[in-house]
This record gives structure tokens, C-alpha cells and sequence, in this order.
């Protein structure tokens, strides 16, 4: 039987680990906040790309000569799927449940028949996808992603 000694020593050891544990809590929340603030600040911006890209496929009379970005193929025969996910694990069922969600769609897609491409943002969306998807895979991403740009995803179409 342990000490009254070793006792202590254990009681203070747990309160010093859940104090750490609390100020982690803290932390992710403040930084979940501001991410959360970063994306409503981003929304109006958004929804104006989504008016004027409407605007513009609505408003184009010559089809035949207008980019395809805008008037389209006409046919859905490839899938352009961007998946979105963390870097680290710290954040719950955050990361399976966006590869539980794409991984469904994938499998519909390809029932279909259709092509498939992905984009992986976040290093843990890659890790888990690359084992079923790797020759799907076209561009992936970790890290800082504020300044990336894929130029090169546009040519692929």
C-alpha cells in the first residue's frame, strides 16, 4: 500500500495534469473562435464571388465561344472534390467525420462511372485517403494554406 507520502505527491501530480489540460481547453477555443470569426468574415466576400460567377454564366450570349469554366461541358463526367481537413489531431471526430462524408461520395461518383480528382488540403485528410485514392489524388496541401494558390488545377479540365 502506497504512502501517505506517495499519496500526495500522486493528488498533486493529477491537479497539476488537469490545470495543463484546462489551459489546452482554453487555448483550442480561442483559436476555434477565431477561425470561426475568420470564416463569417469571409462569407459576404463569398456569397459576391457566387453573385458574379452567376452573373456571368446567365449573361453570356455566345456560348460556343465563352470560357468553359463558365458555360461548363454539359456533361459531369469529372469530379473536382477538395477536401478540407486539419493538420493535427486535437480537434475530436473533426477529421473522420469530413473523410467519413467524402469517402461516401467517392464511392457514389464512381458508381456512377464518373472521374474522380482530389484535392487535399490539411495533412490528415491526405493520410487517410491516400491508401484507397492515391492514383485520384491530383494536389495536396499541408501547412499554411493562406497563400496557396493551385494554379495548375485549372489546366488539368
Amino acid at each position: 500500500m502506497p504512502s501517505l507520502d506517495d499519496l500526495k505527491k500522486r493528488i498533486v501530480s493529477v491537479k497539476s495534469t488537469q490545470k495543463i489540460t484546462k489551459a489546452m481547453k482554453m487555448v483550442a477555443a480561442a483559436k476555434l473562435k477565431r477561425a470561426q470569426d475568420s470564416a463569417e468574415k469571409g462569407r459576404p466576400y463569398s456569397e459576391k464571388m457566387n453573385k458574379i460567377i452567376l452573373n456571368l454564366s446567365e449573361n453570356i450570349s455566345d456560348k460556343e465561344n465563352a470560357p468553359k469554366l463558365l458555360t461548363g461541358t454539359g456533361s459531369e463526367k469529372v469530379h473536382l472534390c477538395i477536401i478540407l481537413t486539419s493538420d493535427r489531431g486535437l480537434c475530436g471526430g473533426f477529421n473522420s467525420n469530413i473523410i467519413k462524408k467524402a469517402k461516401s461520395f467517392f464511392e457514389k461518383i464512381t458508381k456512377e462511372g464518373k472521374t474522380l480528382k482530389i484535392i487535399t488540403v490539411g495533412s490528415k485528410g491526405y493520410d487517410q485517403l491516400k491508401r484507397l485514392y492515391k492514383d485520384k489524388i491530383i494536389e495536396t496541401q499541408a501547412g499554411d494554406v493562406s497563400a496557396y494558390i493551385p494554379t495548375n488545377v485549372i489546366s488539368i479540365f
